[in-house]
């Protein structure tokens, strides 16, 4: 049997996702409603144990890498596990999803570690709207974290906003704004029922396919993509980085945004990626409640393979998601919070 990670339906896995922790300083209402500061299952994967789990992924053609949480930059000492990881054989990405608050005095340190990839998670521009938003946090503490970032020597940041309706759906063109000043990769991301939400979700619900004619009520025009078999109007794209978003450039901008459609436009047909949870359960698929418990046996390479490839058989086509308001969630919905996943 090949150790290589292809499921079922042919889908080549080479991206793992990793929580390091579960607990978070912020308490986003579709993340982390009770503000979980401290881990609910026992302790987190050590590094060593992270480490361990990276290196017998790679022999199984894993390339990429991203840490998240809960908020990852509350684990102490990151910049370690990062250069653990980047001197892993075969791993040539490591990337760290974050909410910022934490971030400006770290990315540097980050950076000269080998970090690669940097995301944060950004709802609102407007100050009062993102303290309520995520329960208490300070906006201005997040831009300056990213002209730290750029300082610091990353080309590129991408920020993920989670576009809810009603609450900040009317901010599309500030954040459309900013990739014409800023070489940012703005990622819309449609709301999810996750967790607690899993019945209430369609109240923030709102699909992405306005955006582009917000775009052009607002006079943005969109750059043709080089590639002389698309249309003006079509997405461009890089292929091993983009993961599920669709990307656009507005004419003349110096960044890019993206559209990410979890809920409208699945994208599961080109999932290539492995979540490990904070405490060590394997998620084949995120929106799935479906696990495997794989802590006691990181010390075990082959079991371990064994065990990465058990979880793929379990991992679905594509997830059957609630694709319109209304509709009643399946038996199999991942009852976990995002901040206990990981995004």
């Amino acid at each position: 049997m090949s150790d290589i990670l292809v499921d079922h339906f042919g889908r080549l896995h080479n991206y793992v996702r990793i929580s390091v922790t579960e607990r978070c300083n912020l308490g986003c209402q579709y993340c982390n409603p009770g503000r979980v500061e401290k881990a609910v299952e026992g302790n987190p994967l050590t590094f060593d144990e992270i480490e361990r789990i990276v290196r017998v992924l790679a022999e199984m053609g894993v390339t990429k890498v991203r840490l998240t949480g809960g908020e990852p930059l509350m684990r102490p000492n990151l910049e370690e596990l990062v250069a653990r990881l980047r001197a892993i054989s075969g791993i040539e990405r490591v990337g760290l999803t974050t909410n910022g608050l934490l971030l400006a005095p770290k990315v540097q340190k980050l950076r000269d570690a080998g970090l690669t990839d940097l995301n944060v998670s950004l709802d609102s521009l407007i100050p009062e709207r993102y303290s309520r938003i995520t329960g208490g946090g300070d906006v201005s503490k997040v831009l300056h974290a990213l002209a730290a970032g750029f300082k610091a020597g990353f080309e590129v940041l991408k920020l993920n906003m989670v576009l809810m309706k009603g609450v900040n759906d009317d901010e599309i063109e500030s954040f459309l704004q900013l990739t014409q000043k800023y070489p940012l990769h703005v990622r819309f991301i449609e709301y999810m029922p996750m967790g607690h939400d899993i019945n209430g979700w369609e109240a923030g619900y709102m699909p992405l396919d306005g955006i582009l004619e917000r775009c052009a009520k607002a006079g943005f025009s969109l750059e043709a993509d080089p590639d002389p078999g698309r249309t003006t109007d079509e997405p461009t794209r890089k292929a091993a980085d983009s993961g599920p978003a669709r990307y656009f450039r507005i004419q003349g901008a110096a960044g890019q945004f993206g559209l990410i459609h979890p809920v409208s436009q699945h994208f599961c047909n080109s999932c290539n990626r492995l979540r490990i949870t904070a405490n060590g359960h394997v998620k084949p698929c995120l929106f799935w409640n479906e696990e495997l418990y794989i802590r006691p046996y990181i010390a075990q390479s082959e079991l371990l393979k064994q065990l990465f490839l058990r979880a793929l058989e379990a991992k679905p086509g594509q997830h059957i998601m609630m694709d319109q308001p209304g509709t009643k969630p399946p038996l199999k919905a991942t009852m976990r919070l995002m901040s206990q996943i990981g995004g």
